[in-house]
This record gives C-alpha cells, sequence and structure tokens, in this order.
C-alpha cells in the first residue's frame, strides 16, 4: 500500500520545454534565511514528553551546523505515555518543479548528548500531499559528537517507491521527526541539517579545481566572484572567511550554478580574506581556492544607489537565460524559461548598466544582438509574444495553465517598453547598432495592436489569445492598475493602432463593465468610476482604485513612459503616482495592524513573494500580509527620494543580513513573520535598477519619450483628451 511505505516524488514536467530543464536536488532543508527558528517548521507534544521549541518551530543554531550557517536544534524529552514530534514542511518555491531522480534520503545528524543510544533518537516518517504517512524509519546515529550522514534507501523490499515521474502519485510535502514507540524516557539533544533526496549513494568526485576571480568590498558585505562551475558533479560551493589571512571558517554555501556570493559582515573598514571549495552530495571537499581579499569602506549615499543598480543588474546581465541573454521568471525557478515582460525591464536594466559602466557598451552591443536575434525568430502570436518562452527553443511555455499558450498583451508591451527604449539607446552606425534598430523596429511594427480588440467596436484591448482555444480567458483590459502602457503604445503603433478614443471607452472606461471590474478587485466603490477624487491621510487621489492599490502599478507602465508627460482630462501621471506612493508611506508609518518593521523607513506594499504564495499588497487592512517588499520603496525614487533612501538604508544597514544578496535586495521579508523570501523576481529587480536611474539621470525616460512614434501616440491622445 502506498501509505505504506517512502513514495513517489512528484515532477511536474512540462510537455512543451523540449530542452532538459535544470534538475533541482529535492531538498528539504538547508538552511534557515532566519536566524532563531525555522519558518517551514512545526512542534507538538503530548504527555510528559517535550520538544524545544520558538513560537511552535524549531529552533536553528548557528554554532552547531553541517553546511553553514545554521542546522535544526532537536531538544527533546522522551517519555512513555506521551509522544513528541516536529515537521519539516517543504517550502514550495516558485519555478522549481524538476528535480533529480532519488535514489535516497539523506540528512545529516549531530548527536550532542553523551549516552545517547540508537532507540533514543528520532523515527522519521514522509507525508504526502494526501496527509498520509509513510512507515517509520529508523535513525542510525552514535553519540560521538560528529556529523554522521543518515541514509534512507528508495527502494525497501526490491519495490521501487520513488519513480521517475508518476502523474497520480502527490508531492513529498514533509517530514516528521518524533519519538520512537520503545523509547527509553530521557533527554537529548541532537541537530539535523542538509535534508535531500539524492541521486545517488556513491557520488563521483568533483575534479574542478576553484578559483576566484575578484573581490569587491562594499559598506557591509563583500561581494567575491568565482569562475563558473561547469563540473556536473558539484552540488555546492563552500565558501570560508578569515580575518587574518591564516585562520579560515565555514561561512556559507552556494549553488553551483551561482558565480558568485555577498557575504553580509555587518561591519565596516574591515579587510577579510576568503577561500572556496566544491563539495559533491556526500560532501566529498576539493582543495580549496587560493585566498582572496577586500575591504569594507564607508559609501556616500550616491554610491549606496549605485551599489543597488549594479547588483540588481547583475540578474540580468550575470544570471539571464544562455541562449537568448533574456530574463528569468525568478532565481531559483526554472533556468531555461524566459519571462517576457521581466526581459523588457531587464533590458532597460542593461541600458543602466552599459550607461553607468557595469559592462562596456560592446559587450551590450553583443548582448542585445542575441536578445533582437532570438525575439526575432521566437514564437509570437499576431506579433505578440507569450508570457513565457523557452530559451532553447523560442517556443511557449504555458507556465501558468493550459490556457496560458498564447499570446500576452500585457507582457508584450512590457517587453516592447523596454525594446523601444534600447532602440534609441543604440543609434551608432555600425552593422551591430544597425541591427539591433532594425530588428527591434520590425518586431515593433508586427505587433497587431488593433487584433486585439477582439472584435469590431470594441470598446477594450484584451489580454490573451490562444491558438486553440482564442479568447477563452476573455480579460478586457481596464485601468486602473499596471497596463496604462498597453493603451498608449499601441495607440502609437505605426502599423495597427487603436483609436486614440480606446484609451476612454477601455482603460478608463466609467460604464458599468468598468466600475464592477474596479469594485470587484478592490473591494470598495472608490475609484470604481476610474476617477476616484477622495482623499486618504490627507492626500487627494484624482485617479486610483480604493487607495491607490500596490505600488507596481506605479512602476511598470513608468520605467520608459515618463508620467510626467501623461496628460488626460482627469489628472498628471506624475503627481497622481507621487500622491499613491505618499499615501503607501503614509499607511505603512501609521501601521494600523500594528505590524513589526513598518515605518518611515520600511514602506512600500506592492506584489511579491510570500511564504505561502505570491500576492499583490495593498495599504489596506484585507490586502496587508505583513510583507515587505525592497522594490515598493526604492522603484519610486522619482516619486519621494528622501523617502526611498531612508528604506533603501534601512534595509541594507538593518536587515542585510537577512535579504542582500547575489543580486542585491531579496524580493521580501516580514520581521512580522520572522520569514525571509529566498528568491530574486525578474519583474522586480529592475524597477530598482531603471527608477533610480530615472531619478538620478531621465535616462530611460529620455530614452522612451524620444521616439517618433511615442510623441505621436502622446499627440493623439493629447487631441482626444481636448475632444471629451
Amino acid at each position: 500500500m502506498l501509505h505504506q511505505r517512502l513514495l513517489y516524488i512528484f515532477l511536474i514536467l512540462s510537455s512543451v520545454c523540449t530542452a532538459q530543464e535544470y534538475e533541482y536536488t529535492y531538498s528539504f532543508f538547508r538552511n534557515s534565511p532566519v536566524p532563531g527558528r525555522y519558518f517551514y517548521s512545526s512542534t507538538n507534544s503530548t504527555g510528559n514528553t517535550r520538544i524545544e521549541n520558538v513560537q511552535k518551530r524549531l529552533p536553528v543554531s548557528d554554532k552547531i551546523f553541517h553546511t553553514a550557517g545554521n542546522a535544526l536544534k532537536l531538544e527533546y524529552r522522551n517519555a512513555p505515555g506521551g509522544k513528541w514530534e516536529a515537521t519539516i514542511s517543504r517550502n514550495s518555491i516558485r519555478g522549481q518543479d524538476h528535480f533529480k531522480i532519488a535514489a535516497f534520503f539523506s540528512c545529516w545528524v549531530f548527536v550532542e548528548t553523551a549516552g545517547t543510544k540508537a532507540i533514543d533518537l528520532p523515527t522519521i516518517q514522509f507525508i504526502l500531499s494526501d496527509s498520509t504517512l509513510s512507515s517509520p524509519f529508523f535513525i542510525e546515529a552514535s553519540a560521538k559528537r560528529k556529523w554522521q550522514q543518515v541514509k534512507i534507501p528508495t527502494t525497501v523490499n526490491s519495490n521501487l517507491v520513488f519513480t521517475k515521474m508518476s502523474s497520480n502519485a502527490g508531492d513529498i510535502i514533509g517530514v516528521v521527526l518524533s519519538q520512537p514507540t520503545n523509547a527509553t524516557s530521557g533527554e537529548h539533544t541532537i541537530y539535523i541539517d542538509d535534508m535531500d533526496f539524492l541521486p545517488t549513494d556513491v557520488p563521483a568526485p568533483v575534479r574542478t579545481v576553484p578559483l576566484i576571480k575578484n573581490a569587491k568590498g562594499y559598506a557591509k558585505h563583500i561581494d567575491i566572484c568565482w569562475k563558473p562551475v561547469t563540473d556536473s558533479n558539484a552540488h555546492l560551493i563552500k565558501i570560508y572567511r578569515s580575518l587574518n589571512g591564516k585562520d579560515y571558517r565555514s561561512i556559507g554555501v552556494q549553488q553551483p550554478y551561482i558565480n558568485r556570493y555577498a557575504d553580509y559582515t555587518g561591519e565596516t573598514g574591515k579587510k577579510y580574506f576568503y577561500k572556496i571549495s566544491y563539495v559533491n552530495s556526500n560532501f566529498v571537499e576539493t582543495k580549496r581556492s587560493a585566498p582572496i581579499a577586500a575591504s569594507t569602506r564607508a559609501m556616500s549615499d550616491d554610491e549606496l544607489m549605485t551599489m543597488v543598480q549594479e547588483a540588481s543588474f547583475r540578474y540580468y546581465w550575470e544570471a539571464a537565460e544562455p541562449n537568448s541573454g533574456l530574463a528569468k521568471e525568478n532565481i531559483h525557478g526554472r533556468h531555461n524559461m524566459i519571462a517576457s515582460g521581466a526581459s523588457g525591464f531587464g533590458i532597460m536594466a542593461l541600458l543602466v548598466g552599459t550607461e553607468r559602466k557595469f559592462i562596456t557598451r560592446k559587450e551590450s552591443v553583443a548582448r542585445f544582438v542575441k536578445i533582437v536575434n532570438f525575439l526575432d525568430k521566437a514564437e509570437t502570436f499576431h506579433g505578440a509574444y507569450p508570457h513565457f518562452i523557452d530559451g532553447p527553443t523560442g517556443k511557449v511555455v504555458p507556465f501558468f495553465g493550459t490556457r496560458d499558450n498564447g499570446a500576452d498583451l500585457v507582457e508584450t508591451s512590457f517587453l516592447l517598453q523596454g525594446m523601444l527604449a534600447a532602440r534609441q539607446y543604440f543609434s551608432g552606425k555600425d552593422a551591430n547598432e544597425t541591427l539591433i534598430r532594425n530588428t527591434i523596429d520590425k518586431i515593433w511594427r508586427r505587433v497587431e495592436w488593433s487584433w486585439f480588440t477582439q472584435y469590431p467596436d470594441s470598446k477594450f484591448l484584451y489580454w490573451h489569445w490562444s491558438p486553440d482555444q482564442e479568447w477563452v480567458i476573455n480579460h478586457n483590459l481596464i485601468g486602473w492598475n499596471e497596463t496604462m502602457v498597453t493603451y498608449l503604445l499601441a495607440i502609437a503603433s505605426p502599423t495597427h493602432a487603436v483609436p486614440a478614443s480606446m484609451y476612454y471607452s477601455g482603460w478608463a472606461n466609467q460604464d458599468s463593465t468598468g466600475q464592477q471590474y474596479r469594485s470587484s478587485w478592490g473591494q470598495t466603490a472608490d475609484g470604481s468610476i476610474y476617477s476616484n477624487g477622495k482623499t486618504y491621510d490627507g492626500i487627494k487621489l484624482d485617479v486610483g482604485v480604493s487607495n491607490g492599490g500596490p505600488l507596481f502599478f506605479t512602476h511598470y507602465s513608468y520605467l520608459g513612459y515618463d508620467p510626467h508627460a501623461i496628460n488626460d482630462k482627469y489628472t498628471n501621471y506624475f503627481k497622481n503616482n507621487q500622491n499613491i506612493a505618499r499615501i503607501n508611506y503614509n499607511y505603512c508609518v501609521n501601521n494600523p495592524l500594528h505590524i513589526k518593521g513598518y515605518g518611515d523607513s520600511a514602506w512600500g506594499l506592492t506584489a511579491s513573494d510570500g511564504p505561502f504564495s505570491y500576492s499583490a499588497d495593498e495599504p489596506v487592512k484585507w490586502q496587508d500580509h505583513s510583507k515587505i517588499t525592497p522594490t515598493g520603496a526604492i522603484s519610486s525614487f522619482p516619486y519621494l527620494p528622501a523617502e526611498a533612501m531612508r528604506a533603501l538604508k534601512n534595509y541594507y544597514f538593518n536587515y542585510g543580513n537577512l535579504i542582500w544578496g547575489e543580486y542585491g535586495f531579496k524580493d521580501s521579508f516580514s520581521p512580522e513573520m520572522d520569514w525571509c523570501s529566498e528568491i530574486y523576481m525578474g519583474l522586480n529587480q529592475a524597477p530598482m535598477t531603471i527608477m533610480i536611474e530615472n531619478y538620478r539621470t531621465g535616462l530611460i525616460w529620455k530614452l522612451f519619450m524620444s521616439c517618433p512614434e511615442v510623441k505621436e501616440g502622446s499627440e493623439k491622445l493629447a487631441a482626444e483628451t481636448a475632444r471629451q
């Protein structure tokens, strides 16, 4: 019976991705990103038993660990007539849906209490998605005060209990550690680390010689970068730090597909020395690299802004999908899958990086040649790109379900916003820059914006179209939200334009269709007729549902389009966006739900990763999920520069040990929940780079607004506004 055995890991394998996706290790615990306790755990005890906990979660130790920086600590009392248990749930990360085939379950155990016998150690069971449990397995370790590997094979009595894939089997979603049935009474302390399902019991050693390329110091952290790892036997990279160049200790690990590490030391004006090594899945370690040194240093506000811009830029430069040069949906997610909208944002971030000399113009041109050649051949539908594209093949990836297998007009508009800025930037006469401009122009001209009205005399543009299901999603575009750029580009198109009147009939629609749409998602009648006019905490809001919504509404359409230059009969959109940002800021300062961490230097509710799912947070109680998203405030530099700078400094200086990493700030965190996201989002990293630059120099706004078609579109809208 299924519930009697250790069962399948369910792998979601997309039928349309013909290239092999990167296969992750199916892992339950490596390190807790937040010290003190592990968020994805729970504890329970009955009778005279006990399990140490911090608010019903397992504590973690940063003193005893197998891989830095921490391990799960189990301090428990066995007793007859009761039972204790601790559950470690798997953090299901967006896009991590391809895994290595498991040969065995592995964890590393450190028995601290002298005299602890095997019968005193916890049993292990596995939870399936239907909540059934496997039979118990026993930990075999001794009280030797050293780390010992515990292995549970994936075959029991010669019957296969893991398979490569099974559409009927559920995921293993949790691991339960509990008091054994026949345990003797007593107190015990053990540590558990590196809980993985591994592909082989005897992995080959890593043959690559580690080499650190460079190290650079900032105010509170050191970035070290090494030669990319190509040896498939590398399971992790171990990072070592020394204060004197002699005594090294392990401070962290990195995934083998990332070739840098951000060591947040928390101190300024200190010199550090680094070495790295590679380990295979049995943690057999290579020789360490030659050392390299760097020092932290005091930094000005201007330098801090540049630091954030460059770190976020790396997401699109170093971590791009290699065949296309375009942006992934998130890291750590699918490696082959490109996100169209995030790629458009990334294109603008690359332009900033070129101008800031993070890369040379020659390097930038080479990347853009790759990008435009890929996009020119990638699958489109009436000229529009899908939301997600497979990098190796250029084909659509229906990541959000079978209906999401065609055109996405909004993601296409985000992509084109970046490409048009790039067309203006690469103005050189040489063959490559000419190729970039001409190819972008061809792509821009073949988007059939007018076709996405669905039927003659339509009031609206429509978001999606499927080649086999046509308008099945049937989502008409109605503002106020992130989609203004779609209408503005459709009006500006030189080949397939929609009439400027559609801005008012569709985007700013005021009939029952628009009112119902807005009041439904906003949970209020405020702003349901597009215009608002109400005052929130002393700030009058001309346009916006509720009190403005999540802050990405003020970012995504205005990375290229300069909101100073967008006027309609209701408002000027720089002023309106500034007011939305101020309302958002005031909400976090007033903090009506008393969320830990909120304040004048931690604000900006917007869309981001959450502890269990992605959500679009707003400055209203019912849509405030108590998470702080750095891009919210930092991408608002043009609107509230002083407040944005306070937030940037707070996030870096006070929370940098939690949220600063290889690509800048991680997507979100919550002091209230003791939780921190482990990913970076393609839609959220670039706006920080771009909007800081728009605040500093106006670079992307100037480039985009210099497009002749954009100027003509603005004139059409102005003429239509005069007729209203």
